[in-house]
């Protein structure tokens, strides 16, 4: 499969199903869910309680997603054209089913989302999905967890898988906001300069009485090399050198000798 384009936008994710939901803030996160990670759409089959408005209130911009939100009365009918369906569950199962993890999963869904429509579902709150939804399922998805207490909140279930599938669609590439003033490396001419402007202004407030300058400043190239500084940034820490040496010379405390400051 080819490494998408980290410039361009993801195409849209697998669908989300939900089985019988039973609490609306659970609705609410995976609207949430959906916009974050950019999934086709939401489905709900036979929701206990669905309310727009009150779901666009505990997840807030979402009007985009909620609009997408469709209703179904079975399992069955919400995945009809579903060309691949992953089911969610954290129990032990006594039939043989082929299982895999989060990431083997999200892997899978992009993979067959170039084929159609595919959905990853999950089951009530309370007791997950049934052996007949099961056996609607072409994989289970189960997330590792300590073995003593392996039921996870629903929003959490699907926001570990959702971000694997972002992951896959994106390659761990995201597009940030440039910054708004770039600068490239510091020369060495300016890196030379900072160092002796802060080695008059660690002179001048006597840092060296203990201590041997050669050794100080040798450490102090260290520090600022390993920081790989740019050239703003390189030009800042420089400027506060200076002043500091200009703001002792206005005192009369920087190189000024003590005799000279009593003349007259």
């Amino acid at each position: 499969m080819s490494q998408p384009d980290a410039a361009a936008t993801p195409t849209p994710g697998p669908i989300l199903v939900l089985v019988e939901p039973q609490d609306i803030v659970n609705i609410a996160s995976v609207v949430r869910l959906g916009a974050n990670f950019l999934v086709d759409g939401i489905r709900l089959v036979a929701p206990e309680v669905y309310d727009p408005y009150r779901i666009e209130g505990i997840a807030h911009n979402t009007a985009d997603m909620i609009d997408r939100v469709e209703i179904y009365h079975t399992l069955d009918e919400a995945i009809r054209d579903c060309v691949h369906v992953i089911g969610m569950t954290a129990r032990e199962r006594a039939a043989k089913r082929r299982t895999i993890g989060p990431r083997e999963a999200a892997a899978e869904l992009v993979e067959r989302r170039a084929t159609g429509p595919v959905a990853l579902v999950a089951g009530r709150e309370n007791k997950g999905l049934t052996n007949d939804e099961l056996d609607l399922c072409h994989a289970l998805v189960v997330i590792p967890t300590n073995p003593a207490y392996r039921s996870l909140n629903l929003a959490q279930a699907l926001g570990i898988v959702a971000y694997e599938m972002w992951q896959a669609r994106t390659g761990g590439r995201v597009r940030r906001k440039p910054p708004r003033h770039s600068a490239g490396p510091a020369p060495s001419e300016l890196m030379e300069r900072l160092f002796a402007d802060w080695l008059n202004a660690l002179s001048s407030v006597d840092f060296f009485k203990t201590r041997q300058p050669e050794y100080v400043m040798r450490s102090l190239r260290e520090v600022f090399f390993r920081a790989r500084l740019d050239e703003r940034e390189a030009a800042l820490i420089r400027a506060m050198g200076i002043e500091v040496g200009k703001y002792l010379e206005r005192q009369q405390l920087g190189s000024t000798d003590p005799d000279e400051s009593n003349d007259g």
